[in-house]
């Protein structure tokens, strides 16, 4: 089969799902406004739930607790039917405004053929996680045409650098500019991060992305969006260079970096090869892939495995300036 054939044939995988139109924006949080927790890849503990527990609270929101949140089914959090029963169950429960998911680690993926995605598009609402959760977040952008967050899980450290991100974004509603804080910015609890530009330059386009091993899974799949002219970010964590490798590789075989108009990569954290001398840098592995395109890019941004993380719209519309290492959302993610 050649290609053209097989693009016709299978166009979500050569070219992804495509979203409904017009892009769906969730409604707001609202002080009083429930926030469903469900936990759909890897089990928690109860105590796991008392730093989030606080931080609703201290938002002015409720909380209601998914059914099989502390379910177990070996290293997943219940078996697939009851964690998607839980993701279901929240977007049809009118008393729920937003639903945030607990922990990452794996398991979205066997759930989402199992997912009611019609259902989700007649009550969008507010979905957000990020690691693992880049399954549902991608997907649910991809069927239902929903702009879903990538950002702070339940289990996460909830400290006033992420809290302030969360509200401004999902509360108040606000086009903000996501920009590392400065080495010489009066900050005392955020540890500055610096930008590496691969590639100068400012892009616009739909921000799509998460975690980059939990794409790279993907591909192929009917449970992606499509990738034309879109900014493309990626985080990870715990991968030798030659991983990320691998599955750069992979994105480019299939397709995707080359239909891109700009490209983060967030953190990669714990990213250190075991054997350095053999090894080629992050840096160069980046410059490899990426250069090649000819498209705005850079390294350090604020998402992934780390304390401090943005709120990141998947699916809006925002434009990045490499050289500053900024993402300005060019409307408000909710209404």
């Amino acid at each position: 089969m050649g290609l053209t054939a097989f693009a016709t044939q299978f166009p979500h995988i050569a070219q992804g799902y495509p979203s409904p139109k017009p892009i769906l924006k969730p409604p707001r949080l609202k002080v009083g406004d429930t926030v469903g927790l469900i936990n759909p890849a890897s089990p928690i503990e109860p105590k796991d739930i008392e730093q989030i527990t606080k931080t609703i609270t201290g938002l002015g929101l409720k909380m209601k607790l998914g059914t099989h949140i502390f379910a177990r089914y070996g290293y997943l959090a219940g078996t697939d039917a009851n964690r998607a029963a839980d993701v279901n169950a929240m977007f049809a429960d009118s008393s729920v405004q937003a639903i945030l998911t607990l922990r990452g680690g794996w398991g979205c993926n066997r759930i989402l053929p199992l997912l009611n995605y019609d259902r989700y598009r007649t009550s969008p609402k507010i979905l957000m996680g990020y690691s693992d959760i880049t399954a549902l977040l991608l997907a649910i952008y991809a069927r239902s045409g929903i702009v879903t967050f990538h950002g702070a899980v339940g289990t996460s450290t909830w400290n006033p650098f992420t809290v302030d991100y969360v509200r401004r974004i999902l509360l108040n509603g606000e086009a903000v500019t996501l920009q590392n804080p400065r080495p010489n910015q009066d900050n005392l609890t955020t540890t500055p991060i610096p930008v590496e530009t691969i590639t100068p330059g400012k892009a616009r386009g739909k921000l799509v992305g998460g975690n980059l091993s939990v794409l790279a899974a993907m591909v192929g799949s009917a449970y992606l969006p499509s990738w034309k002219q879109t900014i493309l970010f990626v985080e990870e964590i715990g991968e030798d260079p030659y991983r990320v490798d691998r599955m750069l590789t992979q994105l480019k075989l299939a397709g995707i970096l080359p239909q891109i108009a700009g490209f983060i990569f967030g953190q990669c954290t714990n990213c250190v090869p075991k054997d350095q001398e053999d090894s080629l840098t992050l840096a160069q592995v980046l410059r490899d892939h990426i250069q090649p395109l000819g498209i705005p890019a850079w390294y350090g941004s604020m998402i992934g495995h780390i304390k401090d993380k943005f709120t990141v719209p998947v699916g809006l519309d925002v434009e990045i300036d490499a050289d500053q290492g900024t993402i300005h959302l060019l409307e408000s993610a909710v209404v």
